[in-house]
């Protein structure tokens, strides 16, 4: 295994994470309000804040990138909130503790409360990378074709099927993903698509995303060929990091440091509802 330096974690490397994260949830804002138009998804830039609207309950409704780029004043903060108010939604921001330090002065002076809190993972990559875990030879990777947009949908929806909450949400990515220009990938085992991953790339960085594999083909290294074939194909588009956030102390973060990654920084999301203002 060829061993990379790491970047430091820093205020610049906030700034691309946090960034190519907004860049990703305004591209699914975008795909929402071409294939659901009656949706009203929308989105603004605030003084480098992006505010996305993607329906009253989708986790992707928030902010990213506040305070970050350049300090938030009451008035940005004017702005964001009236944009999610005239939606009927509560206000969410997802922000990096690297933010200028006046964001959370500002946060607490409005009544918001800390609601979640996620590790920003991140690992350099480059084109001759090979992951130290064992792959299966069974498993093999391609990018999604276009005739293949509705088999990837279908069997991500089915690796999600046990988040209930999330069914409506999830049940639309068929059409969401055929509007996206996100590269996608499959993962198959026998001929059989079991399992997805998704990649957002953006000044350098590989966000990667939509990880799914159905019930019945868990734990035969699906996940780990996506993760590698994903890893290789950023590093030959130019990307030299890539980013995944992970629950403090979960499967998730635990998998993601046997590759390689590391916690960059905890971001905290902070909630304030709608009515707080009346």
């Amino acid at each position: 295994m060829i061993t990379q330096s790491y970047p430091f974690a820093d205020l610049a490397l906030s700034r691309r994470l946090e960034m190519a994260e907004a860049y990703g949830n305004v591209e699914f804002v975008k795909a929402r309000a071409k294939a659901f138009p009656e949706s009203r998804a929308t989105w603004i830039e605030v003084s480098g804040t992006r505010a996305m609207f993607d329906g009253p309950n989708s986790p992707v409704s928030q902010t990213f990138g506040l305070g970050i780029l350049q300090p938030s004043t009451r008035k940005d903060l004017d702005e964001v909130e009236q944009f999610f108010i005239d939606r009927e939604t509560d206000v969410f921001h997802e922000v990096s503790p690297l933010s200028d330090q006046t964001t959370f002065v500002l946060l607490n002076e409005r009544g918001y409360s800390p609601i979640e809190f996620t590790n920003v993972m991140f690992r350099p990559i480059s084109s001759n990378l090979v992951l130290s875990a064992t792959t299966n030879d069974k498993v093999t990777v391609r990018l999604t074709e276009e005739n293949e947009r509705e088999l990837w949908s279908e069997t991500a929806f089915r690796g999600w099927s046990e988040f209930d909450e999330l069914a409506d949400f999830l049940r639309d990515l068929g059409k969401l993903h055929a509007c996206s220009s996100s590269p996608s990938f499959l993962a198959s085992i026998d001929d059989q698509p079991v399992a997805t991953g998704m990649l957002t790339i953006y000044d350098g960085i590989a966000l990667l995303a939509g990880a799914s594999t159905i019930p019945e083909a868990r734990r035969q290294g699906a996940q780990l060929a996506l993760l590698e074939a994903r890893l290789q194909y950023a590093a030959e588009q130019g990307c030299d990091v890539a980013m995944m956030c992970a629950l403090p102390g979960s499967a998730s973060q635990r998998n993601a440091e046997r590759h390689g990654f590391r916690i960059a920084y905890t971001r905290i999301k902070w909630r304030k509802s709608r009515y707080d203002n009346e």
